[in-house]
């Protein structure tokens, strides 16, 4: 059996690529819509995609399972549990508790593990070659290592109400009645590690195993006591603040992501014309440098989304293509460098991408305000905004500061005054930078707080 593991730094994000090699078949799970990582393992090991499927209907990234079986002339599986709200859009074959897929001396059952969202589903392999019995478990976003997905995200990214509470007792229930009815030795493949936004406290090490988190793990005391009020009340406190596109990825994550098949590689784009489009409004500007260099002038109405940085987290905070939003030009130093930005965009849904140019030359530009933390009482403000997430917050600020999480403030428009100045700071700046872009190029006149609240917090010394 050949088993990869690709991971996205971006998204702390992992999808699987299982082969047998005896009849060089392979299925992916929880692809990313980038696919050409998949098509080169299949390539370099003489194996063909037969198979594609995913674990749920996820929020945080969009699925490339219709992406890779249109590449491929895969099969789709997807899950068929949780009740009608909860089908999948488009076609595929359906996925139910004790179907089993099969790829040459390979057998994959299914378990049906409801928590994290109504239609999860949890997947046991069983080498054939090597053994008669399960001996790994592709959890999804069910258990983590060190930690369990949040069942609180249809509460904060889906419309729901109080579904988190439901979620909670049938996280309990799935761990009891499936994760440790399994023995110890199973080892477990999730879909995050740390970074992610599905869970509190997930940890870096990529795999642990049934038994590790039956002894180890912060939940499992709770499930041996039978402590379900226990369980849950620890499990819903403090988990992070849910990113407001996740909203947008549960929809049509659920409705079928677009098909994008063969892109074309992004060109260089001529600077008068992109100075054009600037200035008329008919593209966004996405300046990729960190907030240092933007500080130092950028793109009036530009977008700060840092390429090494999670650039596709930061472009859906800052991008909502559902709302008519005009394309976007990349600053970009090379057509690599391009091309990769655009493989991360794409992960989130953001596709349309004109070109790039490769610097600021020739193009108008602006310098972002800033005020010192010296400075900070001697300006006239409106709002003084906390831009980090609510477990930050709870942990210090500054006196007077409202927090909305830079992933949400786009989407929350409504707590900020339509008028006036508002000072936005996050930790040491870069989180800031790209809320703050988003801001002003809504209209808000925006002042970035210089040094953040690490630069507050030393000017208090």
């Amino acid at each position: 059996m050949l088993l990869e593991r690709i991971y996205d730094e971006d998204l702390s994000q992992a999808s699987y690529f299982i082969g047998c090699q005896q009849t060089n078949e392979a299925i992916v799970i929880d692809p990313r819509r980038d696919i050409s990582v998949y098509l080169d393992l299949a390539k370099s090991n003489g194996m063909s995609i037969k198979h594609v499927t995913e674990t749920h209907i996820h929020a945080d990234y969009l699925s490339g399972t219709r992406e890779l079986a249109q590449a491929t002339e895969a099969t789709i599986y997807v899950s068929g549990e949780g009740g009608q709200d909860w089908q999948y859009g488009f076609e595929g074959q359906r996925l139910h508790d004790g179907d089993t897929i099969t790829i040459g001396n390979i057998t994959i059952a299914v378990d049906h593990t409801p928590g994290h969202t109504p239609e999860h589903l949890s997947l046991k392999l069983t080498d054939g070659a090597a053994a008669d019995e399960p001996g790994y478990l592709f959890t999804g976003d069910f258990v983590f290592v060190g930690d369990l997905g949040r069942p609180d995200l249809l509460d904060e990214a889906a419309g729901g109400a109080d579904t988190r509470y439901e979620g909670a007792k049938q996280m309990f229930a799935s761990l009891r009645d499936k994760l440790l009815a399994l023995p110890d030795y199973v080892q477990i493949y999730p879909a995050h590690g740390s970074g992610s936004a599905c869970g509190k406290a997930l940890g870096a090490v990529p795999t642990t195993t049934v038994g590790y988190e039956r002894n180890f793990s912060w939940w499992s005391r709770y499930v041996t006591d039978d402590d379900e009020q226990g369980f849950i009340d620890e499990l819903l406190a403090g988990q992070p603040d849910a990113p407001a596109y996740f909203g947008r990825m549960k929809r049509q994550n659920r409705d079928g992501p677009r098909v994008l098949g063969h892109r074309e590689p992004l060109t260089e784009l001529e600077t008068e014309a992109v100075k054009k489009n600037v200035e008329d409004g008919s593209v966004v500007f996405v300046d990729t440098r960190d907030q240092h260099k933007v500080h130092n002038g950028t793109v009036p109405g530009a977008i700060n989304v840092p390429a090494y940085n999670k650039p596709a987290t930061h472009a859906a905070w800052t991008y909502d293509p559902e709302s008519d939003s005009p394309p976007l030009v990349l600053l970009a130093g090379s057509q690599d460098i391009a091309q990769m930005l655009w493989d991360h965009l794409i992960r989130v849904g953001i596709d349309d991408v004109d070109g790039y140019v490769t610097s600021l030359d020739g193009l108008p530009t602006v310098v972002p305000e800033l005020v010192s933390p010296n400075d900070l009482e001697s300006i006239d403000y409106d709002l003084l905004l906390d831009v980090r997430n609510a477990s930050e917050f709870a942990d210090g600020s500054i006196p007077g500061a409202k927090q909305l999480s830079a992933g949400r403030v786009l989407w929350h428009q409504d707590q900020l005054p339509e008028d006036g100045t508002v000072v936005t700071f996050c930790q040491s700046g870069m989180r800031n930078s790209v809320a703050a872009s988003a801001l002003r190029r809504s209209g808000h006149h925006v002042v970035e707080l210089e040094g953040s609240y690490l630069g507050w917090q030393a000017a208090q010394k």
